[in-house]
């Protein structure tokens, strides 16, 4: 029988949106009030390690949209505390960086060639730190219509609310600062906020010349008001996008990436100055009022850029650590500013957090960089030849799709092949190991995979695909999903592409029905749902991994965007999805096999409205946030 007559109970109703359900007494004793200073996984052991997965499986349960009920949000959008989408150090010194010339711009290296080799690495200097920060975290662009104004970033983020907030830690760089230091990224002005001068022996002493620290931490209540408990996700995948818009455009610069893992959250707090945020008491549910405590910054990761070519060198997480518990004693410039008047607190969120606060791993080194593996390239011509900075810098989510523009299937495939982890070489290694950018800068095996939706490729049958990005899943994907299934090469697939044709059919009506009833994940050339090997991950190495498969996808969703674009066409990510339904296409029980993010690449609709201005000098006000990104 056919999966899409047959096997798939979609209701054609939409679903009904229930909000603010009281706890019940029992309910709200299973987690006491607990406060974010301190961390819940110092002294943990098997046993809380089970309670700390088992928080994270509750979340994630809790948190699923069904065709009856969606995730609880807040009733209606609190225009009065939309949150400022800016966050400043008030007072803090500001460095303002360079913004490229024309000269820049024409010495980017050509989009496609960036997958297959570096550049030779730029000195570390103010130009170069500006040029980074301008290809990955800064504003791209204005967007303007009536009223309303609100700025565009080259990191796409949910919703464009964007969470995350970065940070630098640096060596002494000319023009820039005479000592090593730490400093806040400013996008709407292009600069740092100086935060702390550091030990002039911290560089020297734990990474090579040249290297320097990028820092990202979520701020929750930036997605939560809009998106209520089902926000910590969001921040996560934007904390993934973040993470490979950095690594692409340290790429440019002859710059690798990668995540300290090894690093624990106190580790990081202490880094990047976070330790001193006022302390946060959970509630047992949700709560509304005026709690400026609720805007403090989780840290999230550290990522060391270094130099491409220049040798194998150890990172010493002991010394590391050693020298991280000096940042408390430093002074540090600048006080935060206030986003929003009052708030609304989603206690699961910061429960959630808490759980998957990361102790130090054991490992005392680690051997960087891991050895490099280019991308396949079987299409050159799918590329319009545009520069890395052009497409990182014009990335822009769709809001509607044509439903009439067609995709070549050798492009199709040519976006899937950048899509894998391990890249393609000659010893037949099989795809896990994240080794091809961006994905190089993950320093755990891929578990996300993806279940494909194809609609408008030309040559290639309409119908159900599976990609797997970690061959080491493929059995254990075959035997839980549905009997029925081929799970067949489709035709003209590349030997080395572990594609998979599920089920031929017209998917569209399905997969728009799983996208939350959005038409735009049918009206594209094809759309996918990311799948995470989730419950068993979390047994094997702890909740903390729960982030990192969101990141993981995040990355991905980033390259999605860049591919999209460089191929002529455009992209969006879509968090709003009925998971179990999802799963229920693929036959999955259980939470083996969870999806956490879904996509659509197709022929965009440009709403000519909407007057587009330059990123740089921007109107000085910025009104208001869109979902368009």
């Amino acid at each position: 029988m056919s999966l899409i007559h047959h096997r798939l109970p979609i209701s054609l109703h939409r679903p009904r949106r229930l909000f603010f359900p009281p706890p019940s007494a029992a309910a709200s004793k299973l987690v006491p009030s607990s406060s974010m200073s301190t961390s819940s996984q110092e002294t943990a052991t098997e046993e809380k390690q089970q309670e700390l997965s088992t928080q994270v499986l509750k979340y994630h349960s809790q948190t699923k949209h069904s065709f009856t009920n969606y995730a609880r949000g807040p009733h209606g959008l609190d225009w009065a505390n939309q949150p400022n989408p800016f966050r400043r150090y008030i007072s803090a010194p500001l460095l303002p960086l360079l913004h490229p010339s024309s000269d820049d711009a024409q010495i980017s290296p050509p989009y496609s060639s960036i997958f297959n080799s570096f550049p030779p690495p730029k000195p570390l200097s103010r130009t170069t730190i500006s040029q980074l920060f301008y290809n990955s975290l800064a504003l791209s662009a204005w967007k303007t219509i009536g009223f309303s104004t609100w700025s565009l970033r080259v990191n796409p983020s949910s919703g464009n609310l964007h969470p995350t907030e970065a940070y630098i830690i640096s060596p002494a760089v000319d023009s820039l600062s005479d000592h090593s230091f730490v400093a806040h990224y400013a996008p709407k002005e292009h600069a740092l906020e100086f935060r702390a001068r550091i030990p002039s022996d911290f560089f020297g002493g734990c990474f090579p010349a040249g290297s320097f620290l990028i820092g990202f931490s979520s701020i929750f209540w930036q997605e939560a008001w809009k998106y209520g408990e089902r926000a910590f996700r969001y921040c996560n995948h934007d904390v993934g996008h973040a993470i490979a818009a950095v690594s692409m455009a340290a790429a440019g610069l002859g710059w690798d990436v990668r995540v300290l893992d090894g690093l624990g959250y106190e580790e990081i707090e202490k880094l990047m100055g976070l330790k001193n945020s006022r302390e946060f008491s959970i509630p047992s549910r949700p709560v509304r009022g005026k709690m400026p405590e609720i805007e403090f910054e989780h840290p999230d990761c550290l990522l060391l850029v270094f130099p491409k070519n220049g040798g194998e060198f150890e990172i010493d997480y002991e010394k590391l650590k050693t020298s991280s518990s000096e940042f408390s004693d430093l002074e540090w410039s600048g006080k935060q500013n206030i986003l929003s008047k009052e708030h609304l607190c989603w206690d699961i969120i910061y429960r959630t957090a808490e759980a998957v606060k990361k102790k130090p791993l054991k490992m005392t080194k680690e051997l960087v960089p891991q050895p490099f593996m280019s991308s396949s390239m079987i299409s050159e011509s799918s590329y319009k030849g545009f520069s890395l900075n052009k497409v990182v810098r014009k990335r822009r989510s769709a809001v509607d799709m044509d439903g009439v523009t067609a995709m070549e299937r050798e492009t199709f495939y040519q976006i899937l092949l950048h899509c894998m982890p391990s890249g393609f070489g000659d010893s037949g290694q099989k795809q896990g190991r994240q080794l091809a950018l961006p994905f190089r800068a993950l320093p755990w095996d891929s578990e996300v995979d993806a279940v494909l939706f194809v609609h408008r490729v030309v040559g290639l049958s309409n119908g159900l695909y599976f990609l797997v990005r970690n061959e080491d899943h493929f059995h254990e994907l075959k035997r839980d999903t549905r009997s029925e299934f081929k799970w067949v090469k489709p035709d003209g697939c590349p030997d080395d592409l572990p594609l998979y044709e599920l089920e031929r059919g017209d998917f569209r009506e399905i997969s728009k029905r799983v996208s939350c009833h959005q038409d735009i994940a049918s009206d594209g050339c094809f759309s996918l749902g990311m799948v995470a090997r989730l419950e068993p991950t979390l047994k094997e190495t702890g909740a903390w991994m729960y982030p990192r498969l969101f990141w993981e996808s995040g990355v991905l969703g980033q390259i999605l965007y860049l591919e999209a674009l460089a191929v002529g066409v455009s992209a969006t990510g879509i968090g709003c999805f009925f998971d179990d339904p999802v799963h229920e296409i693929l036959g999955l029980k259980g939470m083996k096999y969870q999806s956490i993010y879904h996509f659509t690449v197709g022929g965009p609709v440009v709403d000519n409205r909407i007057m587009s201005l330059p990123a740089y000098p921007g109107p000085t006000d910025d009104a208001s946030s869109t979902d368009e990104e």
